[in-house]
């Protein structure tokens, strides 16, 4: 299923340093069942963060012509992998998304503690969040599910400017394309990776094992391990891939970062990557949420 396109974005003013406005942030994401699996247990999130005034009641003759909602807080990029047979895996991503997305609106209050010196109210603010989920997903299986075990993985990226932090359980990845160089921010939480960090298995070899697809943490599973990363993305330009398994099954890393480098814009490239990974098997589902700032006197 592809979905429309979140902004529309002109040309953004000079001036690295200069915080984008909603206008000048350019996102897209989609989410595909792939060519084998009958169902998508995929889901995503593309969304801002703003404080809002809600009138209740006033005098005042055009209230519609107040200002009723402020700055940009942060911009959220989220994608779920459901893990399990028939649908629990899809209602897995669904309510660890829904749970994620309220607690941010609801709890989150404290972006103003960003930045290295000042941020730890905030990273304990995005683990919280993770663990909710977690308990959350963990009560629907044994509630109205019967006991049944599901899971998912859950990757968040959220632009607080000038930073990105990638909030993460599992193995639904996390890019950053800076300076024409491509770099996965997430760490996969599998069981082959677990072994490469103990020096037990080859790096080159994680891939290849079955042991790459076996999770070792994941919301709703007997383990989550929420890990937070912090990445400074000031720089226009700076692309952000949030992604499943589905597309990195096929797509390699360089691949993707070529298609970043020709980009025209965030839809073109999440279409491409998807079109991609189709043509060598689609045999995951497959998400891909992108978004940037665009470069000064680019279209």
């Amino acid at each position: 299923m592809r979905l429309a396109e979140l902004f529309k974005t002109p040309t953004p003013p000079s001036g690295l340093e200069t915080k984008p406005s909603d206008r000048e942030i350019d996102a897209f994401g989609l989410t595909h069942p792939g060519k084998v699996r009958k169902e998508n247990q995929d889901h995503f999130l593309l969304a801002t963060v703003h404080p809002q005034v809600v009138i209740h009641g006033t005098s005042l003759p055009f209230p519609e012509e107040l200002p009723l909602r402020g700055q940009r807080l942060a911009s959220l990029m989220l994608v779920a992998d459901g893990v399990g047979g028939a649908s629990a895996g899809a209602d897995a991503s669904r309510l660890a998304t829904e749970t994620i997305t309220k607690y941010v609106s609801s709890s989150l209050r404290c972006y103003h503690t960003v930045g290295p010196a000042k941020d730890t109210e905030f990273l304990n603010a995005l683990r919280e969040a993770a663990l909710e989920a977690h308990e959350a997903v963990r009560a629907d299986g044994a509630g109205r599910l019967g006991g049944q075990t599901t899971a998912t993985t859950l990757t968040l990226g959220i632009v607080v400017w000038p930073w990105l932090y990638v909030l993460q359980v599992g193995d639904s990845r996390c890019y950053c394309y800076q300076d024409g160089q491509m770099r996965q921010i997430s760490r996969d939480q599998t069981v082959a990776q677990d072994l490469v960090d103990r020096g037990i298995l080859p790096a080159e070899r994680a891939a290849s094992t079955k042991l790459s697809n076996v999770l070792s943490s994941a919301i709703g599973a007997i383990e989550a391990r929420p890990e937070v990363t912090r990445v400074d993305v000031r720089e226009r330009g700076t692309v952000i891939l949030v992604c499943s398994d589905g597309l990195t099954k096929h797509v390699s890393d360089a691949e993707i970062g070529e298609c970043f480098r020709t980009m025209q814009s965030s839809e073109q490239v999440c279409n491409a990557l998807l079109d991609r990974a189709l043509e060598r098997g689609g045999t995951d589902n497959i998400t891909v949420v992108v978004g940037r700032a665009r470069r000064t006197g680019l279209k």
